[in-house]
């Protein structure tokens, strides 16, 4: 079973890294070739479809990062962990959500469902 802590870090990594072509070989190896992401804004699936939906938040986002708040709450194959949209570590996130991952036994993501508990604006 896949150290799921090491899997959230890596998740994040992929959606904080601006070069486009680093975050779609991340995003190769990160996900399974038909994975699923699903939250209140965008519902796609394989490579193509998170790297899309990632490519908008970095566009929307520019300058941002996530971050993770709080540990990863994990079993089986599954992790629950909030994050937080910063401007510079530790700073107060502008957005902040939690999202559900699913693994595959190797450790790739199959299933993200992400929630959005605040954001810009609201």
């Amino acid at each position: 079973m896949a150290d799921l802590n090491a899997v959230v870090a890596r998740y994040l990594d992929v959606w904080n890294e601006a070069d486009a072509d680093r975050r779609a070989k991340a995003i190769g190896e990160l996900f399974t070739e038909n994975a699923v992401y699903t939250d209140p804004l965008a519902d796609v699936s394989g490579h193509d479809g998170v790297g899309a939906v990632i490519a908008g938040a970095q566009e929307q986002f520019a300058g941002l990062r996530f971050e993770q708040l709080g540990d990863v709450d994990a079993h089986h194959n599954i992790a629950r962990f909030r994050w937080g949209l910063v401007t510079e570590p530790g700073a107060e996130p502008i957005a902040i959500g939690f999202d559900v991952a699913v693994t595959t036994e190797d450790g790739r993501i199959d299933r993200v469902y992400g929630f959005l508990d605040k954001v810009p604006g609201a």
